[in-house]
């Protein structure tokens, strides 16, 4: 029997949204060139279900897409609950739970992937002459993008030449031609890193790339874990379950075994072409393309009516911006604890695209420390942007934790109120960060460096324990009785 669960079967994890009214099934025909991309968009923007597209202009019968798989819903108390569902977790669950469940298996023993035969993804087999990536619905996601996109939602796999290492990562790739993609595999991610190794040697890199795939692996593959770990056995760890896999057919690599789709090939050491313009998780897209490694297919497994995921980059939040923000936030979290910091939460705000973290400082533990703004300024500085999580996230902003830092209203009015503009910046020009940042100066771009800093809403009153004055809100300002006697009797004063 295969593996089965919301986290760990991608088909289980749709049938269970489509179950919670958390995706529409769509059988009116629509088309894969951009009207897959508008309607995804306004699904984010409109915090709507999840829309799985079940009738495609130009596509074989039975071929589907789903869209924002990782969304929001606009119902409060399930907000994360297509994000809980690639854990496992209840849809109900808060952004503080999931964080705990991912820094929690961080610290659990992996669990290794266990191969199994019977595997769903190789009930149809397509190889050498046979190999069509066009056979696919693969959409053009915006008007200005260069190309149309077959892989947002998934991940790579590839192995070190030694074989004691095998990386699960995400990085887009762009439809080439029937048998080619064309993708980044930036050298400070582990792709790239890997990349390295085989081009050193001069020889093409083995890869699968697996679309489907279990919700939690994806997750894990967008994940900052250090370099050398292996993915596949924190998602065991994650779930509770060693995940199932399958060699894959033409190289040593294994896959899971559930996957709705799985490319597999090389790729080239030295063949580039073009790859863009796309609208990007920064929320712009830039009139530009760029040589980017070219990416051989060599053949094709996929399950009977497979499902593509798609994600519609842009303007938050999208997948980006919830998964790998996510993802960010608890190895930060896990990052800033383990070095005795006073930190208390960690978010990288949906809003901000991934630009910026909110780190929530406990003040209790802050007054006992008796330090100064400064110098914890610099001590989250050297733990963060030496690190891999902190060098994805150029922007960091520290509040009390008297603010709820999943709550953007609160961030701004913390930012608003306490950040004091003559004394409250820090920047870090030597930092290390991601390049793809869209204020970087080109030679900041180039040299993957810059745009960095620390944003201090901490007042002075805060590093002895102590707050300035009291929130004047409904939590801050009423009796304790009396707040709960005003959410019992909501509905009998007539509100919804």
């Amino acid at each position: 029997m295969p593996q089965h669960g919301p986290a760990l079967n991608f088909r289980d994890f749709v049938d269970d949204l489509l179950a919670a009214g958390d995706a529409v099934r769509i059988d009116q025909r629509v088309d894969p060139e951009l009207e897959v991309g508008a309607i995804t968009r306004r699904v984010y923007e409109t915090k709507a279900p999840a829309p799985l597209f079940a009738n495609l202009t130009g596509a074989e019968p039975g071929f589907r897409l789903l869209g924002a798989p990782a969304g929001l819903n606009s119902t409060g108390a399930q907000q994360y609950g297509r994000l809980a569902a690639h854990f496992g977790l209840p849809r109900t669950s808060t952004p503080r739970d999931i964080l705990e469940k991912l820094i929690e298996a961080m610290h659990a023993d992996p669990l290794s992937p266990v191969t199994t035969a019977d595997a769903p993804c190789k009930e149809h087999v397509q190889l050498g002459d046979d190999v069509d990536l066009e056979r696919f619905p693969v959409p053009l996601l915006h008007q200005e993008d260069g190309g149309r996109y077959f892989g947002t939602y998934g991940f790579h796999v590839v192995a070190s030449p030694n074989g004691t290492w095998t990386s699960w990562s995400i990085s887009r790739t762009m439809l080439h031609g029937r048998t080619t993609l064309v993708g980044p595999a930036m050298p400070q991610q582990h792709l790239g890193m890997i990349h390295a190794m085989w081009r050193e040697r001069g020889l093409p890199t083995p890869w699968a790339m697996v679309l489907g795939a279990p919700p939690a692996a994806v997750a894990a593959a967008g994940m900052p874990l250090p370099a050398q770990v292996n993915e596949d056995g924190y998602v065991g760890a994650l779930t509770g379950h060693p995940v199932e896999v399958v060699r894959a057919e033409t190289n040593d690599l294994y896959v899971p075994a559930n996957a709705e789709i799985v490319l597999e090939g090389t790729i080239s050491p030295d063949e580039t072409a073009p790859e863009g313009p796309m609208g990007e998780y920064h929320g712009y897209s830039f009139a530009e393309s760029r040589p980017q490694p070219v990416f051989h297919v060599d053949a094709i497994t996929h399950r009977t009516d497979p499902i593509l995921p798609v994600c519609a980059a842009g303007l938050p939040p999208e997948e980006n911006h919830t998964i790998w923000g996510t993802m960010i936030s608890a190895a930060s979290l896990d990052l800033l604890r383990s070095a005795g910091l006073p930190v208390d939460m960690v978010w990288c705000s949906y809003e901000a695209a991934t630009c910026w973290m909110v780190i929530s400082i406990d003040l209790d533990r802050l007054g006992r420390l008796g330090t100064t703004e400064r110098a914890l300024v610099d001590a989250i500085a050297e733990v963060l942007f030496d690190s891999h999580p902190g060098w994805l996230v150029p922007k960091v902003i520290l509040v009390a934790n008297d603010i709820d830092i999943t709550d953007i209203d609160q961030v701004v009015w913390a930012m608003a109120t306490r950040a004091h503009p003559g004394t409250s910046h820090y920047t870090f020009p030597d930092a290390p960060g991601i390049p793809l940042v869209p204020y970087l100066t080109p030679d900041e771009a180039r040299a993957a460096k810059g745009g960095k800093s620390i944003t201090s809403c901490l007042q002075p009153e805060q590093f002895q324990g102590t707050n300035k004055g009291i929130t004047a809100s409904f939590r801050g300002s009423y009796p304790k009785h009396l707040q709960q006697h005003v959410l019992d009797n909501w509905t009998s004063y007539g509100f919804r």
